[in-house]
């Protein structure tokens, strides 16, 4: 069901996105984003964004559930390193290949109803999956306590092919390079590119047509004999796959696992960052995913403090008002900049903010175009 063949389009939007992407370290510095944890959390809830993004961009089934594809991802990751091996290349495999087992398994019994319904359903397996993980399934999951790793653990390949175990607890590895840091940045850097190219693909061929017809007249599709329901259930579990790969990225990059992953706030985020950055778009929930994780690290560190040193070039009785006045937006408060930026984007710019870059494009093209037709009558 995929387009046969890459066209130049297709592989100029993946080169400038990856040539974007592979330099953040450099172009984010300024701001005060260019180190490797903030990136490693760009990369990955951007990858998790853009795999919600087929379910509720391109179908219009809004899922307030993926948070527990996230932790399973998470969960499994982790069990491949203490029983396996600190290669991170299976722990990949099992976490995706272990969320899709489980979105099928949720998406089958949800997506017998639509609407409301269906988003309410996957929020009660959600927490369901929560409350499992956080108590009943404790010698799985470890409980609120969390999946690690202990000196304990077997590994049974790495054990069969290193001589002696190492000192303390091992690190994650890709082909010996320890996945911490950049090289860890650039792994996830990397998965997102993939992730980014296989959504585009999906968006662009006959299945994505599919998904997209759902979502402007399902009724209709029906009506003609079409059958959705196997195209819904792919589509779902493709979303649960991106999910569950971005919480094996959670465990590559911090090999632990935790319930607090699978939680409904978790879900909840990923809502907002495929609005904020524009549903149904590829890029928007990549920008979405950005912006909150940006609010989240930065502006929840400045206190008091770093607004005075911030202002300091103001007059005293200036600078205390304005300290004042922003404090509220920033520190523990950082929500609530989240919160009015998220209501200006839904009240000005319901497409997101891709649609709002399109409209500044629209008005500078228009703008220069009438210059030069006016120049050309002169």
């Amino acid at each position: 069901m995929l387009p046969k063949k890459i066209t130049d389009s297709e592989l100029s939007i993946v080169l400038i996105f990856s040539a974007v992407v592979l330099t953040m370290p450099i172009w984010l510095a300024p701001i005060g984003a260019g180190y490797p944890d903030l990136l490693q959390k760009f990369a990955i809830f951007g990858l998790f964004a853009i795999g919600y993004n087929i379910l509720f961009g391109m179908t219009g089934y809004l899922s307030f559930g993926h948070a527990a594809f996230l932790g399973v991802g998470s969960y499994a990751a982790v069990w491949s390193f203490k029983l396996l091996t600190m290669n991170v290349l299976p722990a990949v495999v099992f976490g995706v290949l272990f969320s899709g087992l489980f979105a099928f398994l949720i998406g089958y019994v949800s997506l017998r109803r639509s609407g409301i319904y269906f988003s309410i359903l996957t929020l009660a397996f959600a927490q369901m999956s929560y409350n499992l993980a956080y108590s009943v399934l404790t010698p799985i999951t470890n409980g609120e306590t969390g999946l690690q790793l202990t000196n304990h653990d077997p590994r049974i390949i790495d054990t069969m092919l290193l001589d002696q175990a190492p000192e303390g607890l091992p690190s994650t590895v890709l082909f010996g390079v320890k996945m911490s840091g950049y090289p860890g940045f650039y792994f996830c850097a990397l998965i997102l590119i993939l992730g980014f190219f296989i959504a585009l693909r999906i968006s662009r061929s006959p299945f994505g047509l599919v998904l997209k017809g759902i979502k402007s007249n399902q009724t209709r599709m029906k009506f003609t004999g079409f059958n959705t329901r196997p195209y819904m259930i792919t589509a779902f579990v493709i979303s649960g796959m991106y999910a569950g790969l971005a919480g094996s990225l959670m465990a590559v990059t911090d090999p632990l696992a935790g319930a607090e992953r699978m939680q409904w706030t978790a879900s909840g985020e990923v809502v907002l960052m495929t609005i904020l950055g524009g549903v149904g778009t590829l890029i928007g929930p990549v920008l979405g995913a950005g912006l909150i994780k940006y609010f989240e690290n930065i502006f929840s560190a400045f206190n008091d403090k770093a607004l005075h040193e911030l202002f300091a070039f103001l007059p005293d009785g200036l600078e205390n008002f304005v300290v004042t006045v922003v404090s509220p937006f920033v520190g523990e408060g950082w929500h609530l900049t989240l919160g009015v930026l998220f209501m200006i984007i839904i009240i000005f710019l319901p497409g997101g903010i891709i649609q709002g870059m399109e409209k500044i494009n629209n008005r500078f093209f228009k703008r220069s175009s009438s210059a030069k037709s006016g120049s050309n009558e002169s």
